[in-house]
């Protein structure tokens, strides 16, 4: 018997090499003003602006432009929303990496409102968006958050008090997604294997999910596929590889995705504690918790009993599929299991993972950041010890 569950709705996909090209015949469906949310450096160091920009006045289509640097804060998002409000935006592009989608999302949501994003922002503001919006097409050049497939914009402020919390609604979910590798190949090793290692934990996160279904199970699977088969090598020898490129580019497209229907767990709790308190990038946290994580989660789920099982079996199904094994009748839960941790720890040294230290966070910091961290869909309860324990194994 199949259980019930729901679907969230996705974005058109357009996907493949050089599918870039097709986004200025889709601009024309939505008017003549058009605002680009871009990176800070990446697009212009490409050549790839000049392209836009000759394009754009070649079609006599007016358009701006803002830079985002780092992740999206509360005043950036307010100023750029006050900036082009008067502007008549008949729609509004995103290219870049995960902070720059969610930038994008965020200012085409918010600017036909007049009050701050704070006011909207889950667990910080009470009021709730009503989904209205400028259309968005998102367009990543990296293979990481999978936030061209998701309905929230996540958004931080950094401090004692800050947060990293999400501006979230179904209609947030952008009108177009534009996947093409190509735009992938330049981006630097250490944000490669940064990316790759959050869209693989996000993969991982959904498929052991309490709150995953036949759906998510199936993607997250074809996608932990991919991921697996690539994240080395595109880290390294195959950098310039559109094949692994492809593959690594469809893994994290497929982690927003399953992410969005099954939800995230103890790693992406932890993020979004240490990211609020901490300048440091989302996916170097991600990446370097991620074995440390899953051990504690393989550990406790050991000692559930036959609450653990399903926990355990979807682990070692992982397991078997990164030792090149399909699936079996009577598999070895316990191997599988050991093999998957040994693999993610083995990625964590082979990618050069920075541990935590090296962003500023020392001992003393650990109380907060448990204190800060939730366990919405992990697949076993975590107590505070066992969260401290995974912070201080990779200080």
């Amino acid at each position: 018997m199949v259980s019930n569950f729901r679907f969230a709705s996705v974005p058109n996909i357009i996907f493949g090499a050089g599918k870039f090209s097709e986004l200025y015949d889709i601009i024309a469906n939505f008017g003549k003003n058009v605002l680009y949310v871009i990176g800070g450096s990446s697009l212009n160091a490409s050549g790839k602006w000049d392209e836009i920009t000759s394009e754009m006045l070649r079609r006599s289509i007016n358009f701006y432009s803002i830079s985002i640097a780092g992740e999206p804060t509360p005043s950036l998002i307010d100023k750029a929303v006050k900036k082009f409000r008067q502007k008549n935006l008949g729609l509004i592009i995103g290219i870049g990496g995960g902070s720059v989608i969610d930038a994008g999302k965020a200012i085409s949501a918010m600017i036909l409102k007049s009050d701050s994003i704070k006011e909207y922002l889950e667990g910080v503001g009470d009021k709730i968006h009503n989904g209205e919006k400028i259309p968005y097409i998102a367009i990543p050049t990296t293979s990481g958050t999978g936030s061209e497939a998701t309905k929230n914009a996540v958004i931080t402020e950094v401090g004692p008090e800050g947060f990293k919390k999400s501006l979230r609604h179904d209609n947030l979910v952008p009108n177009y997604a534009i996947v093409d590798p190509k735009l992938v190949v330049s981006c630097p090793p250490s944000i490669t294997a940064a990316c790759g290692m959050d869209a693989f934990t996000q993969l991982l996160e959904a498929y052991v999910s309490p709150h995953s279904n036949p759906v998510t199970d199936t993607l997250a699977y074809s996608g932990i596929k991919h991921v697996k088969e690539n994240i080395i090598s595109v880290y390294g020898h195959k950098s310039s590889d559109f094949n692994a490129r492809s593959a690594m580019a469809y893994g994290s497209l497929i982690s927003g995705i399953v992410l969005a229907n099954a939800g995230l767990g103890i790693v992406h709790g932890l993020a979004s504690s240490i990211g609020g308190l901490f300048n440091i990038p989302h996916g170097t946290v991600c990446g370097t918790l991620l074995a440390e994580s899953t051990k504690m989660n393989v550990k406790r789920l050991e000692q559930a009993d036959r609450d653990g099982e399903r926990g355990l079996m979807k682990y070692a199904i992982v397991g078997a599929l990164i030792a090149g094994k399909g699936y079996e009748v009577n598999l070895d839960v316990s191997y599988y299991c050991s093999v998957l941790v040994e693999t993610l720890e083995m990625w964590t040294e082979q990618l050069n993972l920075d541990t935590l230290g090296k962003y500023g966070i020392i001992p003393k910091d650990i109380e907060k950041i448990v204190k800060k961290t939730q366990l919405k869909n992990n697949p076993v309860n975590l107590n505070p010890e066992d969260i401290k324990e995974i912070v201080v194994n990779r200080i």
